[in-house]
């Protein structure tokens, strides 16, 4: 069946992405929005990368994440993925070469990660306008569950706790930048370079 016309793909592009839609050797990672969550829009995710088996699709984890590793013509890409989503949502389409420099600028530093604590990736839809100055702290006072460490070109870098009420404060990513926003762990963004190859361009 054909997807739903409410259905958006954005590509987050580079400026050194080759934007000429046909036979690109760079890897492209595909970002769905708020799937497998709640019971909502929910699907097998490697059965998908299975149906666009001839773009050499990886699944990373449970959440909508794919590393496209033959991806050929952009836009043939886009129109076979729309076309075997059973759902729709926003999707946001990134140049692998991007998170493989946002991985190795190790933005958390080298301090090692606390067991309580998750490092997130945001990826904005398109260019967003932070409305509050970073570091962001959510809630502004008293005990955190949330903070906005950085952002970078259409990334946002953050950390939150392992608790419930997190959950709420990531929803709040999209207002703060006035667009949409789809986070990942920073685990999955290591996971998504090791996938897509460490050469560069």
């Amino acid at each position: 069946s054909s997807p739903s016309l409410r259905t958006r793909v954005t590509e987050v592009r580079s400026s050194r992405t080759d934007s000429s839609g046909s036979g690109s050797k760079v890897a492209l990672v595909v970002f769905l929005r708020g799937v497998n969550v709640g019971g909502h829009r929910t699907f097998r995710p490697k059965i998908l990368a299975r149906e666009l088996s001839d773009y050499d699709v990886v699944n990373v984890g449970a959440a909508g994440t794919f590393v496209v590793r033959k991806p050929g013509s952009r836009a043939k890409f886009r129109a076979a993925l729309l076309r075997k989503l059973p759902f729709e949502t926003d999707v946001v389409l990134c140049d692998g070469r991007d998170l493989t420099r946002l991985e190795t600028e190790n933005p958390f530093g080298t301090e090692p990660s606390r067991p309580d604590v998750v490092r997130f990736v945001s990826i904005l839809s398109r260019a967003g306008r932070v409305r509050a100055s970073i570091p962001i702290t959510l809630p502004p006072t008293g005990e955190w569950f949330l903070r906005v460490i950085a952002s970078k070109n259409r990334f946002v870098l953050g950390v939150y706790r392992r608790h419930m009420k997190a959950i709420g404060y990531l929803g709040r990513i999209d207002k703060l930048f006035g667009v949409p926003a789809t986070t990942r762990n920073w685990n999955t963004i290591v996971a998504i370079v090791g996938i897509s190859g460490r050469s560069r361009p």
